[in-house]
């Protein structure tokens, strides 16, 4: 009985392919709208727990004052050298604690200009962030403690100062400083929260004092926790740690913020999956407008077939058999619909993920329920055409005109 109402229905079908083509659109544009959505968010997903990784395995980044908004630290005072010294000396769950300070600072070689972030540390700072040279050397310990003026240099900067030209020994102009180029860094790319990480020149801390800061502050501390050990107790330490050394009364607030990386990308995954769930549920909408549409056309159908059904109800077919045409019917068109929709949507979500820089995630879970759903709104919405075609009177059908 289901092959017989199978090819009655493909009769139909191909019968008006125009109209059937034209129903099945919106059941085309809703599989595939929930596919990409849910597609194009799993790959953010992914890049953001990616960009997150590689500021650093197990990083803490301990800084001063209440994060107030993007760079806000409400007026706290700075960290000193020996703070972060007493966390690696004191608190045995950290790896290293490096102590780095920035300034925006224009860099110049030759006739070419570049403004980028200059960050005074040493080489704790290349273990706490995982990052390692694509050429040249690391910082001397002569010319950390001797405060000489040689920086390392990140891609972009390369980029936009040397173009193709080896920087290795040339020497760039950092603000008033002038300074020796002894190595390049490994590239880590721009994250998907627009921040290039290779826009950097790093030098000596004491450099970076003495001839750009005009001070000895330590803007930040980034602490790399030993493998094994959960970051949440180094936290805990640290924080004990910096009130005591901070003289921090019980009754008052910390004055600095220790922030785990895990955390925030606990909380920018949460943001992704809870923007793509909410794209999807609209995405999910324009697949009930196609069942709706689904619904007309059968309907229709219905009108213009009544003879017919009227014929066959008069030689002897049940209620039952036309019912089953008719669903038949809406369920091929929708599926139809489905599997279109998941060509064009593997197809959009490929280059989508192409241009957005974000990977490419095919989960055959979500394209599953999105054809399953795609079939079960043709069954849905095409049983109360098919319903009141199982219904119709034969006499009455046999007059229609």
């Amino acid at each position: 009985m289901f092959w017989n109402a199978l090819q009655l229905a493909l009769r139909a079908i191909r019968r008006n392919l125009l109209r059937s083509c034209l129903t099945t659109l919106g059941i085309v544009i809703g599989v595939a709208s929930v596919i990409v959505m849910f597609t194009i968010g799993a790959g953010t997903t992914a890049q953001v727990r990616a960009d997150v990784s590689t500021l650093g395995s197990n990083l803490l980044i301990v800084s001063p004052g209440q994060m107030m908004g993007p760079g806000g630290h409400g007026g706290a005072k700075p960290f000193k050298l020996k703070d972060a010294e007493s966390m690696t000396r004191e608190i045995p769950s950290v790896a290293v604690a490096a102590p780095s300070s920035s300034r925006r600072v224009k860099a110049v070689f030759a006739n070419k200009g570049w403004r980028t972030q200059v960050t005074g540390s040493d080489d704790r700072y290349f273990q706490a962030r995982g990052w390692s040279l694509e050429r040249g050397r690391f910082f001397a310990e002569g010319e950390i403690r001797g405060g000489r003026a040689v920086c390392i240099l990140g891609h972009t900067v390369v980029r936009e100062l040397f173009g193709e030209q080896d920087p290795l020994n040339s020497k760039i102009r950092l603000g008033k400083v002038s300074c020796q180029i002894i190595g390049v860094l490994m590239s880590k790319g721009q994250t998907s929260l627009g921040m290039d990480q290779d826009d950097i020149v790093l030098m000596p801390l004491h450099t970076f004092w003495r001839r750009i800061a005009g001070n000895r502050d330590v803007g930040i501390i980034q602490v790399s926790v030993k493998a094994g050990i959960p970051t949440e107790k180094a936290q805990k330490d640290i924080t004990a740690l910096m009130r005591e050394r901070r003289r921090i009364a019980p009754t008052e607030d910390n004055d600095f913020t220790v922030m785990d990386m895990k955390e925030i990308a606990t909380v920018l995954t949460g943001i992704t999956k809870a923007m793509t769930a909410l794209l999807g549920a609209v995405a999910t909408v324009s697949l009930l407008v196609g069942g709706i549409g689904i619904m007309n056309i059968m309907l229709v159908s219905v009108t213009e077939r009544t003879r017919e059904i009227g014929i066959r109800l008069a030689i002897g077919a049940y209620e039952r058999d036309v019912l089953m045409q008719f669903l038949v019917e809406a369920m091929v068109l929708s599926s139809f619909g489905g599997l279109i929709g998941i060509l064009l949507a593997l197809l959009g979500s490929f280059g989508l993920s192409r241009l957005l820089r974000v990977p490419f995630i095919f989960d055959v879970q979500i394209v599953l329920l999105a054809f399953l759903f795609s079939a079960a709104v043709g069954i849905v919405f095409g049983y109360l055409p098919a319903r009141k075609a199982a219904r119709l009177n034969p006499i009455d059908a046999l007059r229609h005109e």
